[in-house]
């Protein structure tokens, strides 16, 4: 198995959403989507997973295309693709 992370902490690393409290909160709202499938702030995400988060201001689709625990903020859309 490759390398999985939490989806929540993944949006904050990401910098889709700045915050982990409101990455968690957005999940637990179920605005979250993982594969088809709302899932919450707990659940493990993998390279080549395709994820949608609805917010206010606008809807993401993403491709995850790596994981990492932290990167530099100029660097942190490389973790994903936008589809």
């Amino acid at each position: 198995m490759g390398a999985s992370m939490r989806i929540d902490k993944y949006l904050k690393v990401s910098r889709i959403i700045k915050r982990r409290t409101l990455a968690k909160e957005v999940c637990d709202a179920g605005r979250v989507e993982v594969n088809g499938r709302v899932v919450k702030a707990g659940h493990e995400i993998q390279v080549g997973d395709r994820v949608s988060v609805r917010l206010p201001q606008r809807t993401w689709d993403i491709v995850v295309e790596r994981v990492a625990e932290n990167v530099p903020a100029k660097e942190a859309f490389t973790l994903y693709r936008e589809v």
